[in-house]
């Protein structure tokens, strides 16, 4: 893992994700290592262009007077939209801590999502913000697959046993399931399974990018030769996820869950 020290003129800064005021990214790279992961353009802008998407990660450096609690009320704050708040190293950097002691006090939404059962170290401080959701994200149950695709990320169920430790702590939770592979990703399964510890579901579809398109494909013709076709199909037809969302929301309604759908086709869309 190469790991480097980096300057940051500011740790929050302004979202252009739709509902989102400010994005929160305490890291530049992200150790999971995901195959599909979309962040992986962040190379061009970081001076990591040649470098391998989850052997690098910059540990930015930041003033941490200049984090005002109350400059961010009644704003909704991401960590983290390019890195996971919760890599691995974030057990010895501590960014992500550092981050939140110095955010109590402020009334905006926090929203934390991340793929790591070390979420649950910092439960003392979730307890202090006013408004706040901690989601895990998840595709899959099956510890074999989620080891092929997100090489280095907690294994499924201690994100979901972790997502349990938070709620019993009275602590608002969400499942992020993302990104959906069709076919493959058993959605209903992952919400049954986690019926138990919340009711709010949001929902990613694959997407499909330069950097990526090899790596998903060589998982689908190694593991699931006969899905070939369907993907080749998926990559061009946008129309295919239309169908999904209808059978998602069907069912999230048919459960009363709160749904969140955010099938991108390649841009946030004009549909939600």
């Amino acid at each position: 893992m190469k790991i480097n020290h980096v300057e940051a003129r500011s740790i929050i800064i302004k979202s252009n994700i739709p509902s989102v005021d400010y994005v929160i990214n305490p890291y530049i790279g992200c150790q999971h290592g995901c195959i599909y992961c979309y962040a992986e353009f962040m190379k061009r802008f970081t001076n990591h262009k040649g470098d391998k998407w989850g052997e690098f990660l910059d540990i930015k450096n930041f003033d941490q007077v200049k984090i005002k609690p109350e400059r961010y009320n009644d704003k909704t704050i991401l960590l983290s939209s390019v890195t996971d708040p919760y890599c691995p190293l974030e057990s010895k950097f501590r960014n992500t801590r550092k981050i939140l002691e110095k955010l109590i006090g402020t009334k905006a939404h926090i929203q934390i999502l991340t793929k790591s059962k070390l979420v649950q170290r910092d439960i003392d401080l979730f307890q202090q913000f006013e408004n706040i959701q901690v989601g895990i994200s998840l595709n899959t149950l099956e510890t074999e697959f989620a080891k092929i695709i997100e090489p280095r990320a907690s294994k499924p169920y201690e994100r979901i046993q972790a997502l349990q430790n938070i709620a019993d702590n009275k602590i608002d939770t969400f499942v992020f399931i993302s990104p959906i592979f069709p076919e493959i990703t058993k959605w209903r399964k992952i919400i049954d399974k986690a019926l138990t510890i919340t009711n709010e579901f949001w929902f990613e579809n694959l997407n499909f990018r330069a950097h990526n398109i090899n790596r998903i494909m060589n998982i689908i013709i190694e593991f699931y030769p006969n899905l070939v076709d369907y993907y080749d199909v998926l990559r061009k037809e946008n129309k295919v996820w239309d169908s999904i969302e209808i059978k998602i929301e069907k069912y999230c309604q048919d459960k009363n869950l709160k749904c969140m759908i955010e099938f991108h086709h390649g841009g946030f869309s004009d549909k939600k």
